[in-house]
């Protein structure tokens, strides 16, 4: 099996079955972090198709740092391709359509199905799954997150509270409390 820098250099070099065999070995993951963001697939394909591009235009770039940072990089490219055309929506930053009431009893998640969770996450409105995404799923912070999305620290920690809310009040109606 041929080692990921030969065909790394040989992508950097326009070789378009390396680039295809690159496509390959990250399309699946990369599709998945762009669905966390955006929930309509035409769009996600839109999506995909501009990650992919500004990826093997950037190649040059790119820092082999070991196993999995290739992967790690392009999902990168995806979060911030997703979250560029979330900001273009027009309803993204308002924050004032969801009433702040937190369920004080969630449903118990260790007896759902992860499948069944992400579904839900998905249901969420935009503004609140990038920012519930962002801090659950990618790890960062408000000050990170406020930064990336052009709100503040305070907007993005409200946005978190209601995803937490609205994803409760979700599974809750969906499974009850069992």
């Amino acid at each position: 099996m041929e080692k990921f820098n030969d065909i790394l250099e040989r992508a950097r070099n326009g070789d378009h079955k390396a680039l295809r065999c690159l496509y390959e070995q990250t399309i699946e993951k990369v599709t998945v972090v762009c669905s966390r963001y955006v929930v309509d697939q035409d769009t996600v394909k839109d999506i995909l198709q501009d990650v992919y591009i500004k990826a093997f235009k950037s190649l040059n770039k790119f820092s082999y740092r070991g196993s999995g940072s290739f992967s790690s990089w392009i999902c990168r490219i995806a979060v911030n391709e997703s979250i560029q055309y979330l900001r273009s929506k027009k309803n993204f930053i308002d924050s004032a359509d969801i009433p702040d009431s937190y369920d004080e009893d969630p449903p118990d998640i260790e007896k759902i199905d992860a499948q069944e969770i992400l579904e839900a996450i998905q249901m969420l409105p935009d503004k609140y799954r990038a920012v519930f995404n962002l801090f659950v799923l990618d790890g960062m912070s408000h000050i990170e997150i406020s930064s990336i999305l052009g709100i503040s620290e305070t907007v993005s920690a409200t946005h978190l509270h209601r995803a937490k809310a609205l994803l409760a009040k979700e599974l809750k109606k969906r499974y009850g409390t069992q």
